[in-house]
């Protein structure tokens, strides 16, 4: 059984990231209310494509993934390593060690506790915004979804939502909460048609100007058994 709900678990971050944490409080322009300018929305978007035009990035990440149908949540944390364009590299930590890498045409799944390597291509896991793909290159977020500005929180820190231009059962929304001033993004949150929900919260970023590709490469070790993901 719990292999069965990992395996589920598993396809949701393939699937993307969450809605809001419903103790938040949001608010958001209802649909009565005037249209955010689109100049206030273009100055968020520049001001995130600029904040991310590093190289390359770090960050800590928290992740908690609900199967809407069977009731079950799970979280994760761990750290993850970005190099544009199309370079990830996600290190879970707990509760089950895990690392995906992708130099931006093959992926790699490592399970060292399981002796297990998932083998795969990078659309398959990170095409269209699937598994926060577009953290490699921030212009992706103009291509590939429709974006509005939903209001601020608390905080005044922008939410932003994403919808797919694309229609994917693996994600139908994706929510993100930017940082009022700096324009970091803060929370990644995805549904898929569903109901399945992820959100992962990045802390601690760091912008490199110097990542090694060696990162975001990978040595399948001997003695491993090797899964080849459906393309």
């Amino acid at each position: 059984m719990k292999n069965n709900v990992t395996a589920i678990l598993f396809a949701l971050l393939v699937g993307a990231l969450c809605l809001m944490p419903p103790d938040r409080t949001v608010a958001r322009a209802s649909d009565s209310a005037p249209p955010v300018s689109v100049l206030t929305l273009e100055k968020i978007l520049a001001g995130i494509e600029n904040r991310y035009a590093a190289p390359g990035f770090s960050a800590r990440f928290e992740q908690v993934s609900t199967i809407k149908a069977m009731d079950i949540s799970d979280s994760a944390s761990g750290e993850i390593f970005v190099k544009r364009p199309g370079k990830m590299r996600w290190v879970y930590e707990r509760p089950d060690r895990q690392t995906i890498i992708t130099d931006g045409k093959t992926l790699w799944v490592y399970k060292p506790d399981d002796r297990q390597v998932i083998l795969g291509g990078y659309p398959t896991f990170f095409g269209d915004g699937k598994g926060a793909g577009f953290l490699t290159d921030m212009k992706l977020i103009r291509e590939t979804f429709n974006i509005r500005l939903n209001g601020v929180d608390g905080n005044g820190d922008y939410m932003l939502i994403l919808l797919p231009k694309k229609k994917t059962f693996s994600i139908s929304i994706v929510r993100l909460l930017i940082s009022e001033k700096a324009f970091d993004i803060l929370e990644i949150t995805t549904a898929n048609a569903d109901g399945d929900e992820t959100r992962i919260r990045l802390k601690g970023i760091r912008f490199l100007e110097t990542l090694s590709d060696a990162l975001f490469s990978f040595e399948i070790p001997e003695g491993v058994d090797v899964l080849r993901m459906e393309q």
